[in-house]
């Protein structure tokens, strides 16, 4: 099976003196549906790393490549289109517009998009609802849902757009272990029914547990990578 994403001598630093070095040479290939957890003690890289494989930063070495194309050459709205139609975003804050309903908030991405009016978007952002458990809490706005319910309207906004890659920064972070454990088994389902990619970086250690790949970094290197028999 080819790597849908690959990072290839993946360096990034910021200026100063010294420079502050945030990720160091890392190398790695994440394959169509899996679930990958990147781990490791705070100030390590991992959200640099993340923010480099999900075009939200650029490199200053290496290359990153998605579905085989190298993405350093391509502009800032190239790199934006991709992000809005082939990548899926969830953060530990769930970043939900509060003047939108649930309904409203999964729909905005397809909106974005433009490759359904607005009739087949409404359909598809509640049959995504209906699937996190959220068919009944559609029309409430987030602050009259649930920590666990704003977050499985985040996940199903973040795949509105049928995305091949899901990265998630600290997703469980403010949940609950109940509703941990259901926003994890939604990513295995993501990577292991739906066949897409989903990359986690946490500090919870059920999240990298429950991964078919745990890659552990330190001092902004990879410094151990694991697999998880299913």
């Amino acid at each position: 099976m080819s790597a849908i994403m690959q990072a290839e001598g993946l360096s990034r630093s910021l200026p100063g003196t010294p420079p502050v070095t945030l990720v160091t040479d890392v190398t790695l290939a994440i394959e169509p549906a899996s679930f990958v957890a990147i781990v490791g003690p705070s100030g390590c890289g991992k959200s640099s790393l993340l923010y480099l494989l999900g075009l939200l930063d650029r490199p200053n070495s290496g290359h990153v490549l998605f579905d085989g194309k190298d993405m350093n050459p391509l502009s800032g709205d190239q790199r934006a289109h991709i992000r809005l139609a082939s990548f899926g975003f969830v953060f530990q804050f769930h970043f939900l517009l509060q003047e939108f309903t649930a309904l409203e908030n999964v729909m905005l991405p397809m909106q974005r998009l433009g490759l359904l009016n607005r009739t087949q978007a409404r359909d598809k952002a509640q049959s995504l609802l209906q699937a996190m458990g959220l068919g009944a809490k559609s029309g409430k706005t987030p602050d009259r849902l649930s920590g666990g319910e704003r977050q499985r309207v985040a996940i199903a906004r973040a795949i509105a757009n049928d995305p091949a890659l899901v990265l998630c920064d600290e997703p469980t972070g403010n949940l609950d272990s109940q509703n941990s454990t259901r926003v994890v088994e939604l990513f295995r389902s993501l990577a292991h029914d739906q066949g897409r990619a989903v990359i986690c970086v946490t500090h919870d250690a059920d999240v990298a547990a429950a991964a078919d790949v745990q890659i552990s970094m330190l001092d902004g290197r990879i410094s151990e990578t694991s697999v998880r028999t299913r």
